[in-house]
């Protein structure tokens, strides 16, 4: 988790997180830990109130300490850390009716929390995969000349840096799939046998089309700018990522219209989704360990808040302190 610090006016578009928008404060400052999840939390609650703070990682200490202007609060407890903030923007507002329950979740407490982690994780994926997309076309209008941004570096370093991005886009698509195979699929067929069949085919489609994005890029890695293949190359890789988001952006579409009302209508009791909860997120430790972070990007400030408080309401601390 690095400052909010808007590094230059000329990013490019495949760079822009969605709450990049937002202005650093200079009077705002953030100390914790980079792996905290109370420290994730806090720095999005300041960014739904379009607060954007300086961040200043410290990995020893076990606090996180938020500065407005001369005052400073720390935590846990959270709920501390969050009034503090309230006194100090209340709007939009955070808490409701005085009590700890945050007031940005936009979902009712009904919907199951494996319906909330799915859409949330298809919200992120989709923005991933929608930023892999602009940025081989930017690749591609360019042609092989720099990027605006110096700080991407020359092309064959630009290169790299997008296949790096992919391979942490394609460790977070792969186990999505196994949460939702392993989990979301399963509790749906003992309900109703053949209900999933179809996505799960979904699934095998997809992971050729995956793969095949990991050898385009290593195929433009190897290849000099001036090149007579280097600017076909590009063009399939560019081809080959819009066909996994329109694949992804109708698959997900598919489970939020068809399936997942229909974990619902199943009625669960609270232990049981707390349950699933549990299994689910143990699924997504892999990446959830090292890609947090990353994964958080993708989603808008209140949508952080409502995954990092799945997490938080998870009953397997030691899995959750993992992540």
């Amino acid at each position: 988790m690095g400052n909010c610090f808007t590094r230059s006016s000329k990013k490019s578009t495949a760079e822009i997180r969605p709450y990049d928008c937002i202005k650093p404060s200079p009077t705002v400052k953030l100390y914790g830990s980079s792996s905290s999840i109370l420290t994730s939390y806090v720095r999005f609650a300041l960014l739904y109130k379009s607060v954007c703070p300086r961040f200043l990682p410290s990995d020893t200490r076990s606090d996180t300490v938020l500065q407005i202007g001369s005052e400073t609060v720390s935590g846990p407890p959270r709920e501390t850390l969050l009034r503090f903030i309230e006194s100090k923007f209340p709007h939009p507002p955070l808490i409701l009716n005085g009590d700890d329950d945050v007031d940005c979740r936009g979902e009712e407490e009904t919907t199951p929390f494996i319906v909330r982690v799915t859409w949330l994780q298809h919200k992120s994926l989709i923005w991933h995969v929608g930023r892999m997309v602009r940025w081989s076309e930017d690749l591609v209008k360019r042609g092989g000349r720099r990027a605006v941004d110096p700080v991407v570096g020359s092309p064959k370093m630009e290169v790299r840096k997008l296949g790096n991005s992919y391979s942490q886009l394609l460790e977070l698509l792969l186990e999505h799939a196994q949460m939702e195979e392993r989990i979301v699929f399963p509790l749906l067929e003992k309900a109703d046998r053949g209900l999933c069949k179809a996505a799960n085919e979904e699934h095998a489609r997809d992971l050729p089309i995956m793969n095949g994005i990991k050898e385009d890029i290593k195929s433009v890695g190897v290849l000099d700018s001036g090149n007579p293949g280097y600017q076909e190359a590009l063009c399939n890789l560019s081809s080959r990522l819009k066909l996994l988001q329109r694949h992804c952006k109708e698959h997900f579409e598919e489970e939020e219209r068809d399936l997942l009302p229909l974990i619902e209508a199943m009625e669960l009791s609270r232990e049981q989704e707390k349950k699933i909860l549990v299994e689910c997120f143990g699924v997504m430790q892999g990446t959830h360990s090292h890609l947090l972070n990353f994964f958080l990007e993708g989603l808008l400030p209140q949508e952080a808040m409502q995954y990092l408080d799945l997490i938080i309401e998870c009953s397997d601390k030691e899995g959750t302190m993992s992540m």
